[in-house]
């Protein structure tokens, strides 16, 4: 066969462009993490995700400050302590506010990539250790990175938030009212209902539907959305299980 009788090889068709990518999570997730399953880059979502976190740890220094987000934290447990245990903190309150604005700082910024790490970890282990979904880890890592593209929506009303309300009252464990949590008092005795009841938030579970829909298109024909979805919200609901009980118990 002559070069001129061969058949013309049709161009493989490109992929999704980065700006369509980022767009599509949110109106094409089908379409898009089969994109990002066939190319795992992660490089633009993971600096999206860094940079927001942030600019939300700098958004608490300006506005609400270190000094204060040590005593909120402390605020419950100061009530219980002795006059001698309260005069060792108040010494060394300097000494906490730095260590907090520390690793405020370091967390907004290796927070994210190390928490990414973790759970692609935990993911590929269930899916390709139990489940035998042909799923690489770098699929898995890409697939967070994306997936939680709904924190940028979530940091940016929660930075509007923070700024509109007066500081003393901005809750820093749930800034937003997305979750039944935020209609209860942290201060009641039920830790554990509080704690479980924060954690079923509306960009919670956007963002585990996401992961499912791009896990189900990594592990292709071998994995169902439902067996990605199981993958996905398990590990997550033993984790909040194990958060809920240990506020109930040291509440």
């Amino acid at each position: 066969m002559t070069p001129e009788n061969a058949p013309a090889v049709e161009p493989e068709p490109a992929g999704m462009s980065e700006f369509s990518r980022l767009t599509g999570v949110f109106f094409e997730p089908g379409k898009t993490f089969a994109d990002i399953a066939e190319r795992p880059n992660f490089w633009v979502p993971l600096i999206l995700m860094i940079a927001a976190s942030l600019a939300f740890t700098i958004a608490i220094s300006q506005r609400i400050g270190w000094d204060r987000v040590v005593r909120h934290q402390l605020e419950s447990r100061v009530a219980q302590m002795s006059d001698q245990q309260r005069e060792a903190i108040s010494r060394t309150m300097d000494m906490q506010v730095k260590m907090v604005s520390i690793f405020g700082y370091a967390g907004g910024i290796l927070g994210v990539p190390i928490s990414y790490l973790i759970m692609g970890g935990i993911l590929l282990g269930i899916v390709r250790g139990i489940m035998s979904a042909p799923v690489r880890f770098k699929q898995s890592f890409a697939i967070l990175c994306y997936a939680n593209l709904p924190g940028l929506i979530f940091t940016v009303l929660a930075i509007m938030v923070m700024f509109l309300k007066n500081p003393d009252d901005f809750n820093l464990q749930n800034p937003l009212v997305f979750n039944p949590g935020a209609f209860m008092d942290p201060q009641s005795p039920l830790k554990f209902l509080h704690s479980v009841a924060s954690s079923l938030d509306l960009f919670t579970i956007w963002t585990i539907l996401l992961v499912a829909t791009g896990v189900k298109a990594a592990g292709g024909k071998k994995l169902s959305f439902g067996g990605a979805l199981t993958a996905v919200a398990l590990p997550w609901a033993i984790l909040v299980l194990g958060r809920a009980l240990l506020a109930g118990m040291f509440s």
